[in-house]
């Protein structure tokens, strides 16, 4: 993933979490129970959060190895995918079972971080 997509999906994440964040306190509120609204919060929280770490990614891309800052855009991508969208369609659809697939996002984002610090480690002193 180059810098430029980097820093696309991370605004796009971001500027998306903040709509979401706004449906869910002004449009959910009346037609999903409390204990969804609380799912539909972590998702939103969980893709904001992984938005900036795209941001924090490109900024500091050329700092780091590059294969392994590639690898972990993807997976901080693919993670809030999986964790935020499974959660955004459990609160919609009130099907429990989409939460199944939840912990494959959350590994993603931890493998995501993890990657980081490989790459981190990895870079040239500085």
């Amino acid at each position: 993933m180059s810098i430029r997509t980097m820093l696309i999906a991370g605004a796009l994440l971001l500027a998306l979490g903040v709509a979401a964040g706004a449906f869910g306190a002004h449009g959910l509120r009346r037609i999903v129970s409390p204990d969804l609204l609380e799912v539909w919060k972590t998702a939103v929280l969980y893709q904001l959060i992984h938005g900036l770490g795209l941001l924090l990614l490109a900024a500091l891309a050329r700092s780091l190895d590059a294969g392994l800052a590639t690898w972990a855009a993807g997976l901080m991508l693919g993670g809030v995918l999986v964790f935020s969208g499974s959660l955004y369609a459990l609160t919609l659809s009130g099907v429990r079972v989409l939460g199944a697939i939840t912990p494959v996002g959350g590994a993603l984002m931890i493998a995501a971080w993890a990657v980081l610090a490989v790459a981190a480690w990895r870079a040239a002193p500085g």
